[in-house]
């Protein structure tokens, strides 16, 4: 008899602590919803890793993306690709209206794609930004990535009568069909155009786990009816990195970089120029350094470029490879904080190149236009009426005595002497151990070359090299 009662206790305790635990029910399912409504890049890409790295923190249950994009860069679709395949968190993916180009990479990396009534995926052919399709090494790599995305969802075992069929989850060939128009998929795409599912179509092929008006609607479907959606809330620093993030931003800051330091060797001393140039530099980097972009041998390469650019300008008479060497440094340290250090342990070349490429690009066309907006505001502010109270406006005429260099110099006209330095073609010349400021008629002249002044004129010695008998 006292063990029936010790065990009829042990089932009371047993009860009792079981309602303790849970005295509500069963626990609340935790949906963190975040949004991909804009261009895919790199702002998607931060908004992305801030969004998984709080539902892991919040031990979230589903990541929902609420997607309306009509594409963006491959590089940083590729990026949010395989966060969502190595996500220990199920995630799914509501299609509003639009998942076009790298919108349906993202969407076919889900775990499960509900979309809208009206809603479409597909057509994700790697275009430029003229919209221009680009050469078939571009379109071979996104229909691989297309295709290793579906066949990352494995296969379904379906048994029929006696036998057992084997078939894709996502049909790869669908999925590679979005992107190439000769890809034939019978009684799917044979058309020899670009493959874009409807919402229905989406559905009946696989590619779409239900048709749903709202987030609600996904939680009923799925069969969840004790839930919670947190939605991601960027905060204004999240927003503000964001704004900086873009390659329209960035492209500005680089522009304001060099037309910071064009302006500043123009003018004497140090001042409004040369801070701007350092204001740009400070939020060009910084949001790329803390969102790990960029590394510090990235900045340290660009600073360094910045002071043999100053070296040659400075110490150096005319421009060599101290000149040359600081251009090229600058822009490696501009192209390569863009690129997400991710795509080179990847082990996939292709995107790495391509990363590389784009970000050099803006660079590029970000320096010609600085290059030409710095000559054409140079010229307006010295024109400007709000400057011509603080420039000087006189001019110096020589009927009134007024000279801009030593004549005494022309005394020097038919004398020989030594190149002091190497003209390339500015330098210095050394005449009667008299080190004067020179250039070369034509061509370099070595130093130590035997030179001849051959005239002068605004203020400058014009030299050739005397050729040796």
């Amino acid at each position: 008899m006292p063990g029936k009662y010790l065990f009829l206790l042990l089932c009371i305790f047993l009860f009792v602590s079981a309602g303790e635990v849970n005295p509500e029910g069963p626990r609340k399912i935790i949906v963190y919803k975040y949004s991909i409504n804009d261009q895919i890049a790199k702002p998607m890409w931060r908004t992305t890793q801030k969004s998984f790295e709080e539902a892991i923190r919040i031990k979230a249950d589903i990541i929902l993306i609420h997607m309306n994009t009509y594409g963006g860069l491959v590089d940083i679709a590729d990026s949010i690709r395989t966060k969502i395949l190595n996500s220990p968190i199920p995630v799914y993916v509501f299609i509003d209206d639009n998942a076009a180009s790298a919108g349906a990479l993202i969407s076919i990396a889900c775990d499960s794609i509900y979309m809208k009534a009206g809603g479409k995926i597909g057509a994700a052919t790697v275009v430029n930004q003229t919209a221009e399709q680009m050469p078939d090494k571009y379109q071979s790599y996104m229909r691989a990535t297309m295709r290793a995305t579906a066949e990352a969802h494995g296969k379904d075992t379906i048994i029929v009568g006696n036998d057992t069929i084997v078939k894709w989850k996502r049909d790869p060939k669908i999925a590679e069909a979005m992107v190439d128009p000769d890809m034939f998929v019978p009684e799917i795409s044979d058309s020899g155009k670009v493959l874009t599912f409807t919402a229905e179509e989406a559905l009946k092929y696989g590619y779409c786990d239900g048709i749903v008006a709202s987030a609600a609607d996904i939680m009923s479907k799925a069969g969840f009816e004790n839930y919670e959606i947190i939605e991601f809330s960027p905060s204004a620093l999240d927003i503000f990195i964001n704004f900086l993030l873009s390659p329209v931003v960035q492209g500005i800051l680089i522009m304001l970089i060099l037309g910071g330091f064009y302006f500043e060797l123009q003018s004497p001393g140090i001042g409004l120029p040369l801070a701007a140039a350092v204001i740009g530099a400070v939020l060009y980097f910084a949001p790329l350094y803390l969102e790990g972009l960029a590394d510090n041998w990235e900045i340290l390469v660009f600073i360094l470029g910045i002071v043999l650019l100053a070296v040659e300008i400075f110490a150096i008479p005319g421009f060599g490879i101290a000149g040359i060497s600081g251009i090229v440094l600058m822009v490696m340290g501009l192209t390569m904080a863009m690129v997400d250090n991710l795509v080179f342990e990847g082990g996939d070349i292709t995107l790495a190149i391509n990363t590389v490429l784009r970000a050099l690009m803006i660079v590029v066309v970000s320096i010609l236009l600085g290059v030409i907006a710095s000559l054409y505001f140079g010229r307006k502010l010295i024109s400007s009426p709000i400057l011509k109270n603080i420039a000087l406006n006189e001019t110096q005429q020589s009927s009134e005595g007024f000279t801009s260099a030593d004549a005494s110099q022309n005394k020097l006209i038919g004398l020989t002497g030594t190149a002091y330095t190497v003209l390339r073609p500015s330098g210095k010349i050394s005449i009667n151990n008299e080190v004067y400021d020179a250039k070369s008629e034509f061509g370099f002249i070595e130093k130590g070359s035997e030179i001849k002044v051959e005239r002068y004129e605004s203020g400058q010695l014009y030299v050739t090299q005397v050729k040796k008998a």
